[in-house]
């Protein structure tokens, strides 16, 4: 026979064949023929990450939330304290409480000041005290909403890490971009909701990105910055067709199995995790393309073209995630080691800011020059500051501090060049407008539209919510 004559028969086609050989049964074939109408979809209305209305009109669309792992500090960076200058190496007495983020052999009580290690100056229209740590950030000023008044629950990594991501220090929860993807779902069928750029696992591991008791299709997807960002995102077949014929067969055979089991969640969210992987084969590999990407991007950013790895990297892979509908992207510069927990010395803040000083001024003007900042809000977080004071006259280090440090958000709905609440004039204690990491919270699902007190779950016999019994949104940073 002359092989020109010899067709490849179309899935439909091949569907009905089989119907016609009496190999599937009637429901089942009508089943695939429905999927196939929508290219292999399951298209049930319980669809967990099926796209969700709103509370109100959000002033965001999006979060891109930047985690410094281990504690930056906010005396040597966003907070200025003219006095803890002025004070150096004079003794302070330090309240028990905070002596509780010190070693049992180093909680004497009294401690001395010690002064920044970079130079403040103001920046922008604003006139917004930054320091020379944070330089090119400094100069994005005028975009940033800073707020000086956090404070969280605990003084330990995993536990503080947990409390500013999950909102509970002592309880697994869902992470906040879990809470943002099942209140909102998905604007691309074919990426996940909520994403996690992280080159390292950090304090409390996946427990950062899970979706604990919320549908697993809510929890967050890991992008480890490397040749191969997702694993095993390629094919296994060579044929298109022929692969989009299997996970037909797959998805109509699901669906049937799901129905019997009365619409099970975390089944329904198993397969739309299938579902979800066969889009991202071809969407993700694009979304990680960045030969596209012009040279003055690349410049922009710091990232010499062809490099897959580093800040600059994760920054320019997150706004092409935002353009491609991604709700909530993380960015984690470091892991549970080598990160800002500097005790010993705090010039080792020194190179991890310049690992992501550059990347997030580039963050903040390409998104401002793509039209893009109104609706993103971008996130600067730590789980806690670092203590104004240390045992000695001549410490290098900082130790662990929870009662005061400083956030930053811009874009997304809040005010440009402002600083909201005030430590005292050390930096050692909220002074005034204390934010805790509940408010912090409620203030950012606010900005997407999101009331945090509706927001919630019915899980073990009560409602949980990310802002738990408490939370306040803080009405003066909004635009």
């Amino acid at each position: 026979m002359n092989s020109a004559f010899i067709t490849q028969p179309s899935r439909r086609g091949f569907i009905r064949s089989l119907a016609g050989s009496s190999l599937l049964l009637p429901g089942i074939v009508s089943e695939m023929l429905r999927a196939d109408s929508a290219r292999g979809a399951i298209t049930a209305a319980g669809d967990p990450a099926a796209p969700r209305a709103s509370h109100f009109t959000p002033k965001a669309k999006r979060v891109i939330f930047l985690h410094m792992s281990g504690g930056a500090s906010h005396v040597d960076s966003f907070d200025y304290k003219p006095r803890l200058i002025a004070d150096h190496g004079q003794p302070y007495e330090v309240p028990k409480k905070m002596l509780e983020a010190f070693a049992l052999n180093n909680r004497s009580e009294v401690k001395y000041y010690k002064k920044p290690g970079w130079e403040f100056k103001q920046h922008g229209q604003s006139g917004l005290w930054i320091s020379d740590l944070f330089a090119k950030t400094a100069e994005r000023a005028d975009d940033i909403c800073l707020i000086r008044s956090m404070f969280n629950d605990h003084a330990d990594h995993a536990q503080a890490t947990l409390g500013i991501h999950t909102g509970s220090v002592t309880f697994t929860r869902p992470s906040m971009g879990s809470w943002v993807s099942y209140g909102l779902g998905t604007e691309n069928a074919n990426l996940p909701a909520f994403m996690v750029i992280a080159p390292a696992l950090p304090y409390a591991g996946g427990q950062v990105w899970s979706a604990d008791f919320l549908p697993g299709a809510h929890q967050g997807t890991r992008v480890v910055p490397g040749p191969e960002p997702v694993p095993n995102i390629s094919r296994r077949l060579p044929d298109a067709e022929l692969q989009e014929m299997e996970l037909g067969l797959g998805a109509a055979l699901n669906r049937r199995h799901l129905g019997a089991r009365g619409n099970d969640p975390q089944l329904a969210a198993r397969i739309k995790a299938f579902e979800t992987a066969y889009g991202m084969q071809a969407a993700a590999p694009e979304a990680f393309e960045l030969a596209k990407e012009t040279d003055a991007t690349h410049q922009l950013y710091g990232l010499a073209r062809g490099s897959t790895k580093g800040f600059a990297w994760q920054c320019l892979i997150a706004r092409r995630l935002a353009e491609r509908g991604v709700r909530f992207i993380e960015l984690i510069d470091t892991g549970a080691s080598g990160n800002w927990d500097s005790h010993g010395d705090m010039g080792a803040h020194g190179p991890l800011a310049r690992n992501v000083d550059g990347p997030i001024a580039a963050l903040l003007a390409d998104l401002r020059s793509r039209g893009m900042l109104d609706e993103t809000l971008v996130v600067w977080a730590t789980e806690f500051g670092r203590t104004p004071f240390n045992t000695s006259k001549d410490s290098k280090g900082r130790e662990h501090h929870a009662q005061a440090f400083t956030c930053w958000m811009a874009g997304g709905g809040v005010k440009g060049g402002y600083s909201y609440g005030e430590s005292d004039e050390h930096g050692n204690a909220v002074a005034h407008n204390p934010v805790h990491v509940h408010d912090f919270h409620a203030t950012i699902l606010h900005l997407l539209g999101l009331d945090h007190t509706r927001l919630t779950f019915r899980h073990a016999g009560r409602d949980f919510r990310l802002t738990d019994v408490h939370g306040n949104v803080v009405t003066d940073v909004l635009a």
